[in-house]
């Protein structure tokens, strides 16, 4: 019986200068009723098949993150890892693993690591990017640890805008960065039917 391969997903969250700002987020926030399918849940479980393990963990105060608090979360997960498993990070969780696969060692290969949409830096046109979420000048580290490192946005993501991608291209030289013509703005998808086939590629490769 093959081994499945584990797939590690960081989800999104957010970040704010102060306790006055998160309350007004609450207060002020728009509301459904309608169920969020996000291409990161069962779809992505369904498509992948019976040989691979997806992970998700929940990440502490997701609408108002800490860094350090994702760490210590992040890294309680480390004793359930094998090797060649494929981390993605959608969002924050992308900022969060460029950060996290900058400064530490991880403890298992990496096959894969797929950044979705990750800020760069506190320049985003609507939203706050604190709470211990910078990025260091030297982000060598992440590509020297991930046998293939993959950086997807769209065009039309105004969360993140495409110009967040030119500045991970300056510094990490081998990452392969793909731009979408459109993924409804900040990757609201149901299907990401390109990922899928990349981390198939990828497996078949390694």
């Amino acid at each position: 019986m093959p081994k499945k391969t584990q797939i590690l997903i960081i989800h999104g969250g957010m970040t704010f200068r102060s306790k006055k700002d998160y309350l007004h987020y609450l207060k002020t926030r728009k509301l459904s009723l309608k169920k969020k399918i996000r291409w990161s849940g069962d779809y992505l479980v369904k498509k992948l098949g019976k040989n691979f393990e997806v992970i998700k963990p929940r990440m502490p105060l997701q609408e108002n993150a800490k860094y350090s608090d994702w760490k210590i979360a992040f890294e309680r997960y480390f004793p359930y890892l094998k090797n060649n498993i494929i981390l993605i990070g959608n969002s924050l969780g992308g900022i969060f693993l460029a950060k996290y696969l900058s400064e530490n060692k991880f403890p298992k290969k990496i096959l894969s690591t797929y950044l979705v949409c990750p800020p760069f830096d506190n320049s985003l046109p609507g939203e706050d990017l604190v709470g211990g979420f910078k990025l260091k000048s030297d982000l060598s580290r992440i590509e020297k640890q991930s046998k293939n490192l993959y950086l997807m946005f769209s065009k039309d993501d105004k969360t993140v805008p495409v110009s967040q991608a030119k500045k991970y291209e300056k510094k990490l030289k081998n990452a392969m960065i793909i731009i979408y013509k459109s993924k409804n703005g900040h990757f609201k998808i149901s299907s990401f039917p390109e990922i899928v086939k990349k981390i198939k590629d990828d497996v078949k490769r390694k």
